[in-house]
């Protein structure tokens, strides 16, 4: 089969490579769609992954085609998204159905071979059915959209709070589009790119509820529009001190900071920061990936029926398709930010 291959740091080759034989408890999936996260470029271009050679891809969708030993022979031909986290089953996470956490995990397209290929094996406790109205692209952004509804979840949402999305990556503005759905009261949104304001206002948020950090200085922006009280619930979606700072400084009292974008360098927090979140009883959290239970309750499932129902529309965050073998442009673009982008889908 043909497939991206890391072989190194900065070294992606797209080559021949053996089709992959799916082992006992697996499935081989024909890759139909897979999205490029923003997690690849660094993996690709900067830091390596955990062995070389590897497939990188862990946002993607497809069809079942073989099956292992022990599987049931119904998942042949079925229509699939993919949990891409492989838990141990045995830390005391897994013990407790904290998957998510789990201590020894493997990870298709990080710690095992990834979807940027034309074949992928996954363990069939990793599948997700797909009903025939959700679309290969919709459930390539299963992932993503999973990762924010785990954000969203972190607390019970009030709709008399004010909440403020900053940082519109894809997480972030699916993060909007999924408040938006959810219906919470006040939502303002902080980013710093024209193609992010043209999002955002397709999405449903008012033009007087999106602040250009370029323009305007945030923290008074916020307080402008929350009558000096500040934010209830913050969402920090880039991973920067500048930002984690922002999200300090316009907290109402006992409001809530959910962190959620990657950290780009080691996080610091000043005696003035650390007062601030005594003083006002904040409440710091982190987010981590998603919750897969294969039950109604999970973040997954969560998100397979918005989109089954039509509510969110992910689809409409695809800025560029290109066909498997032209994704190195897509890498190239994310990595030297040459345009604006959201998504980049990729079609086997």
């Amino acid at each position: 089969m043909k497939a991206w291959v890391l072989h190194g740091v900065g070294d992606l080759r797209f080559e021949e490579v053996r089709k992959p034989v799916p082992e006992k408890g697996e499935v081989l999936i024909q890759v139909k769609a897979a999205g490029i996260c923003g997690s690849d470029i660094p993996r690709i271009y900067q830091n390596g992954a955990y062995f070389h050679p590897l497939i990188p891809g862990h946002e993607f969708s497809g069809t079942v085609v073989d099956t292992g030993e022990e599987v049931d022979s119904g998942w042949l031909g079925q229509r699939v998204g993919v949990f891409p986290l492989i838990p141990c089953g045995t830390c005391m996470s897994c013990q407790k159905k904290l998957y998510e956490m789990c201590r020894n995990y493997s990870y298709l397209g990080s710690r095992r071979n990834g979807a940027f290929a034309e074949y992928v094996t996954a363990p069939v406790w990793n599948l997700i059915r797909l009903p025939d109205e959700i679309t290969f692209e919709e459930a390539a952004m299963l992932e993503p959209m999973a990762v924010a509804v785990h954000a969203m979840r972190r607390f019970c949402i009030s709709y008399r709070n004010t909440m403020v999305v900053c940082g519109l990556g894809t997480i972030g503005l699916l993060l909007v589009m999924l408040l938006l759905e959810a219906g919470v009261g006040k939502l303002l949104v902080i980013g710093n790119k024209e193609y992010q304001r043209q999002a955002v206002l397709r999405l449903g948020v008012p033009e007087n509820a999106y602040c250009d950090s370029q323009k305007w200085e945030p923290v008074r922006w916020i307080m402008e529009h929350t009558g000096g009280c500040g934010a209830d619930v913050f969402f920090e979606c880039v991973g920067k001190n500048e930002t984690y700072a922002l999200a300090i400084d316009s907290m109402a009292s006992l409001g809530r900071v959910i962190l959620v974008g990657n950290p780009f360098t080691d996080m610091n927090l000043s005696k003035n920061m650390y007062w601030k979140i005594l003083r006002n009883q904040l409440v710091v959290t982190g987010s981590w990936n998603s919750s897969f239970l294969h039950a109604s309750e999970d973040d997954w499932h969560y998100a397979l029926k918005r989109l089954s129902e039509k509510k969110i529309r992910p689809e409409e965050l695809i800025t560029h398709r290109m066909d498997i073998k032209e994704m190195e442009k897509g890498f190239h673009m994310m990595r030297d930010k040459i345009e604006s982008y959201v998504k980049i889908m990729g079609s086997v």
